[in-house]
């Protein structure tokens, strides 16, 4: 957070002073080659204010559930048949372990997903760069939402957090769906995590 902050600033610093040199010091014959860096550094600080929503929820993920480090965690970069969304993906353990079967999250709709599409890649990514992402980090619930991340070198905490989520965990229309084993202590733990659904249920035992 404390970077993007700085990212923010520095961008928004980076475009009031072109802005500046190019009306004090310059001619107009200057103003298409600004304009280019301009635009650019205006991009640059909205993708930096892009981050801020994607923070508080990771924010309070944490907040509601611990860190898991897991090993060998089925992934990839084709369509999952159990996912919502088709994107890459992740497959984590099933919370109630009921189930051998994993649930898998995707990287739904977010500009900071190269770094693991990179990673995750396919049969042509290195072993040495599919290795990074050993063990990963979890923190949430698979059904609803979660937090993921890779080790940092010393491998004692987590980096590169990323937010993950199903998109029936902030569909506020979901009201009187069953949810497959889940309780209706998981429902109310994923809702102070951030989930929106307002009338979703627990399915019957």
């Amino acid at each position: 957070m404390a970077m993007n902050v700085a990212g923010l600033v520095g961008w928004i610093v980076a475009w009031f002073g072109q802005l500046y040199v190019l009306i004090v010091f310059l001619s107009r014959g200057f103003i298409f080659v600004f304009a280019l860096t301009l635009l650019y550094a205006f991009y640059r600080a909205i993708i930096q204010l892009r981050y801020f929503p994607t923070a508080f929820h990771i924010r309070r993920v944490l907040q509601e559930y611990p860190w898991q480090m897991l090993y060998n965690v089925p992934r990839g970069i084709d369509e999952h048949p159990d996912a919502e969304d088709s994107s890459i993906w992740i497959e984590l353990p099933d919370p109630t372990g009921r189930s051998e079967k994993g649930v898998p999250l995707t990287f739904v709709k977010h500009h900071r997903v190269s770094w693991w599409l990179r990673h995750i890649g396919g049969p042509r990514t290195k072993p040495e760069r599919k290795a990074q992402l050993e063990p990963l980090w979890f923190a949430g619930d698979p059904r609803f939402l979660g937090v993921v991340a890779v080790s940092t070198r010393n491998g004692r905490a987590p980096r590169r957090l990323h937010f993950l989520y199903r998109p029936s965990a902030f569909d506020r229309g979901a009201v009187g769906r069953q949810w497959e084993s889940v309780d209706a202590a998981d429902l109310e733990r994923a809702r102070r995590a951030g989930a929106r659904f307002t009338g979703a249920t627990a399915a019957p035992h």
